[in-house]
């Protein structure tokens, strides 16, 4: 078909410019014209049709608008536009045709007809063209039409829709803003660099936080961060560039710049650069990802010091004690205490004082040689050195050199001119066991600021240690010139008297073998202040490492890889028991994790810790003043001094007594702060921990924070638990004050600083899933509300659930012969029957039911002083779905446990006596089938749950007690088959009350657990089994095994 037979033909001249292609010159040309401003259309003008018939040839949507109502002629490409507005628009008037649109055309007549043109980019419309309005954007392009007497009388429309390719951009537009904030806001830092010279294309926050808030984009590395040339940064990134390969960096030490006149700051960091590769496969730039891990890397880098400081501690007690050389002694202790300082050289210097008082004998050089000082004189009487050789105190100096005593004593001004470069210094006095300064042992290196407070803390341990050594050696020195001297005596009395030479020759042997006796008397005496004040806290504390790991590994039966690292940990327990007895008086400071909390909202939390450990004879009282300030200190540590405080104030309050415990705001002044050189003045919280016990003098009171001093007797104390509370108070940034006096009781006020931050939020940790089960639960609750929700989270959880409104309802369920397998029971409710009675009843009519109480009191039916009754499980109200969870799922196993072991013991015989621990056999084991009635004193409550769950565990049923005494009023009340007892009880010692328990019981089992190797005096009887803290459940059953018992 030709192409023009494709057109629309008229017949007459006037709708001859219509001759086109398409339904539009049908439409116009068919159109009754007449009846709009436009007239019929034989009367157009020819710009009219001109216009028209240049309009249909576009295949670009156009509209013309014609004369002052606009009336509306379009093409095609526009009808299509239009969508179902068309065909109606054609000849309409456009307020008419677009009215949502109106006012916008308005404006377009208006500026055109007075021969302006518009337009827009992008404009975005709501225009109604398939039923419902929608959001349209177009580029719109308006023009005016004039006609032959050159007016304006219609305006051309050129409209090109590009909706889609706008939402288009604006949804990239979001993912890119997405993507930004993702990138922005990236826990690790991250930064894009390109070119050869490495420039900052962009950095997110964390990256500005590690290195110190600096301009880098559009900047290269080497120009703003210029310290990181020389540590390999910059050639790093050039090897990436080069080769493509990325490279990974872990704990990698980087010195960096963070603050403008500051000295700069090392930082650790993993971390990766990544080549961005293009198509033709060239790096177009490094993309730099991380994580700042400096505190971590720190925390190991203590931890290595700190073993490494434990070892040469160790090594140098262990030489010292078997030394009686004095210059060997003066050289170990001087080389010990380079490597755990550091220092460049050690020198210990002899107190020999001239008539001037300005001479020390050279007596160990450590570090380097003697030719170093031989040129120079010795130490003199300056502001620097005497202290350290009348014992005035420890001189510790970032730099000596501007520290404002050094220089200061005419003729002399310093160093002499040779001498070794110094500017880190430490000294510290050799006193002997009768306050005579030995010498002193000073340490120096030649840049400033190497030794720290726990260099002080180590040289000073090591301080005490060589005046032992050297006392011991001086005595024996002493005693060798005693026996020469005897021996010449005694070779004159030969020739005087033979007959008296065998009485010196006796006389002299008795003296060498009390001399002997003295010597290893002493050397004992110096290793047991070296290792046995820190070994039983130690102990205990791996005791409850061990149990909870053991109690651990069976959770993660089928964990491969868990039970291999619970493995490595009580591996690791072990060898900390081999070093349990060589720790040093300081021990191992842990790093502290500081959180801003609330001292009132923590005493809250701790109260009932307190009540249980201090027992129900201490009355204990807490006062928190309203509107306490935040401080910031670790919660754990300030739990720990705060259980010293109260634990060394119930052992001033023999009999019982009052523990106050009080917090509150204050200000230190200038006045108060003037007496004390590290307090700075300001705003701090207050807590204070005062008891109504014998109080001190004031001699005492001037040594309590001194660590190994304790006023109670051997075996009942380190002498640490007040040093190690004053450290964390000034670790803390704190201050610590003691009042005291004697019959009068002791008051401590412990001062944290206040800290203008939001409290922190901690959170107890998640112990395990959280499980149901298909058991049968009767819940009897007063509280409708309580009982319809706690219906339905056991419900939840999977179990079968009967409920009763009280204790007389409940019991009607139980009498009913229902099978229940768990009665969970408030506490109080009203009715005739108690809750306890409904237990009581309900374990009688159904014996393998557990039994849950819940409360919202603190003291009730079922909790004594204090303590939950034995054998009673209590869930505290109010609880979370977890807690119930949690709580229901182990009272439930608890009792399945025991449902099967009594099932066990009614299939079999129980035997009768259990065998004594025979020293042929390496590995006994528990009789089979033997279930004990064990009676558990230990005072440290950690330690006495963990073994009352490891016995429970074993089968045996365990009754728990927290000193001798209450013991004791438990064995009046009951029998028992063996007696698991700590030697350190607070009181009567372990040993006294086991021989008191065997004259209650003549047939009980006696089991000592101590961190000793063997028992004191007090504790030896017959059959008694010596149980080696720490221990798991292995060694338990053991003993437990070798224990003598006669059931009765």
């Amino acid at each position: 078909m030709a192409a023009d037979s494709l057109m629309t033909t008229y017949p007459n001249a006037e709708t001859a410019f219509l001759s086109h292609p398409g339904e539009m010159a049908r439409l116009i040309a068919s159109f009754d014209w007449a009846k709009t401003s436009l007239g019929a259309i034989g009367g157009w003008p020819q710009s009219l049709k001109t216009s028209i018939s240049l309009m249909l040839q576009s295949p670009v949507p156009i509209v013309s608008l014609w004369n002052d109502d606009g009336v509306m002629i379009y093409n095609d490409a526009y009808s299509e536009f239009a969508g179902r507005r068309h065909p109606g628009l054609l000849g309409s008037k456009v307020r008419e045709g677009w009215p949502e649109v109106a006012d916008f055309n308005d404006n377009v007549m208006k500026v055109c007809f007075a021969g302006g043109t518009l337009a827009y980019s992008d404009q975005e419309m709501i225009l109604d063209r398939s039923g419902v309005p929608d959001s349209a954007f177009m580029n719109l392009y308006y023009s005016p039409v004039y006609n032959e007497a050159g007016k304006a009388f219609g305006v051309m429309a050129i409209v090109v829709e590009n909706t889609a390719k706008v939402k288009a951009e604006k949804r990239l537009q979001g993912e890119h803003e997405r993507l930004g904030q993702l990138f922005e806001q990236a826990p690790g830092f991250m930064a894009l660099v390109s070119g050869p010279d490495h420039t900052f294309e962009m950095a997110n926050d964390a990256y500005q936080r590690l290195v110190g808030r600096r301009d880098l984009v559009n900047h290269a590395v080497g120009h703003v961060l210029p310290e990181v040339i020389e540590q390999g940064f910059t050639d790093l990134l050039d090897d990436v560039r080069r080769t493509g390969f990325p490279y990974i960096g872990n704990g990698t030490p980087v010195t960096l710049a963070r603050q403008p006149g500051l000295p700069p700051e090392e930082r650790f960091v993993d971390f990766v650069f990544q080549p961005v590769i293009d198509e033709k496969r060239s790096v177009t730039g490094i993309f730099i990802q991380g994580s700042d891990v400096t505190d971590q890397k720190k925390a190991e880098i203590a931890l290595r010091d700190e073993t490494r400081y434990l070892e040469v501690l160790n090594k140098l007690g262990a030489d010292l004690s078997a030394e009686l050389d004095l210059e060997k002694v003066v050289q170990m202790t001087t080389d010990a205490g380079v490597e755990l300082t550091g220092a460049q050289f050690g020198a210990f210097f002899y107190n020999v004082n001239d008539e001037k008082g300005e001479r020390y004998r050279l007596y160990a050089l450590s570090g380097v040689s003697r030719e170093a000082f031989e040129h120079f004189p010795m130490p003199r009487n300056t502001e620097v050195f005497a202290p350290t050789f009348t014992g005035a105190g420890v001189i510790r100096s970032d730099d000596i050199l501007a520290d404002p005593r050094y220089g200061k004593n005419a003729p002399f001004s310093g160093m002499p001119e040779g001498h070794l470069p110094v500017r880190s210094y430490l000294a510290v006095s050799v006193t002997s066991r009768s306050g005579e300064v030995i010498g002193g042992i000073l340490f120096g290196h030649p840049q400033p600021g190497r030794f720290r407070r726990e260099h002080e803390r180590l040289v000073v341990g090591a301080a005490s240690q060589v005046a032992i050594a050297i006392d011991n050696a001086r005595l024996f020195r002493t005693a060798e010139r005693e026996l020469a001297e005897r021996r010449r005596a005694e070779e004159e009395l030969q020739i005087v008297n033979a007959g008296l030479e065998q009485r010196v020759a006796a006389e002299i042997a008795e003296r060498i073998r009390a001399e002997e006796a003295l010597r290893q008397s002493q050397k004992m005496e110096a290793l047991g202040q070296l290792t046995g004040g820190v070994a039983h806290d130690f102990n205990n504390l791996l005791q409850v490492i061990s149990g909870n790991l053991q109690l651990l590994g069976k959770d993660l039966t089928g964990n491969q890889r868990a039970q291999r690292r619970v493995e490595n940990a009580l591996a690791g327990v072990q060898r900390g028991s081999k070093l349990a007895s060589q720790l040093l008086a300081f021990g191992r400071r842990q790093p502290l994790e500081p959180k801003v909390i609330n001292i009132g909202r923590f005493l809250t939390g701790i109260e009932e810790l307190l009540r249980r450990t201090l027992g129900e004879d201490i009355e204990i009282e807490t006062v928190s003043s309203g509107g306490l300030w935040n401080v910031q200190v670790d919660p754990t540590q300030i739990e720990n001094a705060l259980l010293n405080l109260a634990i060394n104030a119930r052992d001033a309050m023999e009999g019982g007594g009052k523990l106050t415990i009080e917090a509150g705001n204050a200000f230190l002044d200038d006045n108060y702060v003037r007496q004390y050189a590290d307090v700075p003045a300001g705003q701090y919280v207050m807590l204070a921990v005062t008891d109504t016990g014998t109080g001190m003098t004031a001699e005492v009171m001037e040594q309590v924070f001194e660590p190994f001093f304790s006023t109670k007797p051997v075996g009942k104390g380190t002498g640490l638990g007040l040093s190690m509370v004053y450290g964390f108070v000034k670790q803390s940034g704190g201050h610590i004050k003691m009042y005291s006096e004697v019959g009068q009781g002791t008051t401590v006020k412990i001062y944290f600083p206040r800290v203008q931050r939001s409290e922190d939020l901690v959170t107890d940790a998640d112990f395990g899933p959280i499980t149901g089960g298909s058991e049968t639960i009767l819940v009897a609750e007063d509280d409708e509300q309580v009982r319809a929700t706690v219906v339905e989270m056991l419900g939840d959880l999977g179990y079968g659930v009967l409920k009763a409104k009280d204790a007389a309802g409940a019991l009607s369920v139980v009498e009913s012969g229902v099978p229940i397998d768990l009665l969970f029971t408030d506490v109080v409710m009203p009715g005739p029957v108690k809750s306890t009675e409904l237990a009581r009843h309900a374990r009688e009519r159904l014996p393998d039911i557990a039994v849950l109480f819940t409360s919202g009191y603190t003291e009730n039916s079922i909790v004594h002083g204090g303590r939950l009754d034995p054998g009673v499980d209590l869930l505290s109200k109010p609880y979370t779905r977890e807690a119930l969870a949690r709580k229901v799922r182990l009272v439930l196993n608890n009792q399945q446990h025991r449902n099967s072991m009594r099932a066990a013991l009614a299939a079999k015989p129980v035997t009768e006596t259990a065998e004594p621990l025979s020293q042929s056999h390496s590995q006994p084991q528990l009789p089979e089938a033997v279930r004990y009635s064990v009676l558990l004193v230990e005072d440290d409550f950690l330690i006495r749950m963990n073994t009352a769950d490891l016995l429970g565990e074993l089968g045996h049923d365990v009754t728990e007690a927290s000193s001798g005494e209450e013991a004791l009023e438990l064995m009046q009340q009951g029998s028992f088959d063996v007696l698991v007892t700590d030697l350190g009880l607070p009181g009567m010692t372990g040993g006294q009350f086991a021989h008191e328990a065997r004259r209650l019981s003549p047939t009980i089992g006696v089991v000592f657990a101590t961190g000793h190797d063997r028992l004191p005096d007090d504790a030896v009887m017959e059959g008694a089994v010596l149980l080696r803290k720490p221990y798991g459940s292995h060694e338990l059953a053991v003993s437990l095994a070798g224990v003598s018992v006669i059931r009765t």
